[in-house]
């Protein structure tokens, strides 16, 4: 079987992702800081699933568990066919009321993360010739709201880029954009979500299997949902001042 590594794995779309590719007869590597919830998550998915489930406790904001984690995606005997970094979190306050603690946390699970870890898993699969990587943006990537869309901005154009680069050497990389899903994400943020309309909400297993899909069919980007691919295509067109002065009329 074909073994998945997915970070952030005990909850939201990560798990979602976890046990999208059990049921598709993967076996799985999963990664989280959470090592109690971490070994219910491997059981409850071996017992559904039957499927070798590996844990590998990890706080991605620390250099050496990070480094670790990469390991893993480098072991050749071992090799890992798909890498999902789906790990994230949110900070609620502006930057200039954020700990700069806080901020480098942010960037490092977001950012440096993804960039280490993707380094070694695409390292090892073109001298394989093949394998995958997802990794998780959103569509808040093209809105001007601090440090997070600033982290998603980035993704996504480095996903991109390492996915024209692979893409030769029979490796394909896609940034996903989703947009609001049910999860643990905004209520660890105290982010309040009342005001956002039923509509607007995704289910994690949608999208982690419209992701997969659209991983096997080549895209760079994918934006799951036919709403939010119009509006990521819309918010690609406005100038930045523009969003930026829609928003502080919304705030009003």
């Amino acid at each position: 079987m074909p073994t998945a590594l997915v970070t952030g794995a005990t909850a939201g779309l990560g798990h979602a992702f976890a046990s999208r590719l059990a049921a598709l007869g993967h076996d799985l590597v999963l990664v989280s800081r959470d090592a109690a919830r971490l070994d219910a998550t491997a059981a409850d998915l071996r017992h559904r699933f039957g499927c070798q489930v590996e844990v590998l406790p990890a706080d991605l904001t620390d250099r050496d568990q990070c480094g670790g984690v990469a390991a893993r995606l480098a072991t050749p005997d071992r090799p890992v066919e798909l890498l999902v970094n789906s790990a994230g979190h949110a900070v609620r306050t502006p930057l200039v009321a954020t700990p700069i603690e806080d901020e480098e946390a942010l960037l490092d699970v977001h950012v440096r993360a993804t960039l280490v870890l993707t380094h070694a898993a695409v390292t090892t699969m073109v001298e394989r010739g093949s394998g995958g990587v997802i990794n998780v943006s959103s569509v808040a990537g093209w809105l001007p709201r601090g440090s997070y869309s600033a982290h998603k901005a980035w993704v996504t154009t480095f996903s991109q880029a390492i996915a024209r680069q692979v893409a030769p050497r029979g490796v394909r990389v896609m940034a996903l954009a989703p947009g609001y899903m049910r999860t643990e994400f905004h209520g660890r943020a105290g982010i309040r979500t009342g005001s956002i309309p039923q509509l607007a909400w995704q289910d994690c297993g949608d999208v982690a299997a419209d992701a997969l899909r659209a991983l096997e069919a080549g895209e760079s980007v994918h934006v799951p949902g036919a709403g939010y691919r119009l509006a990521a295509a819309a918010l690609r067109c406005v100038p930045f001042e523009t969003m930026h002065r829609m928003q502080r009329w919304r705030q009003r």
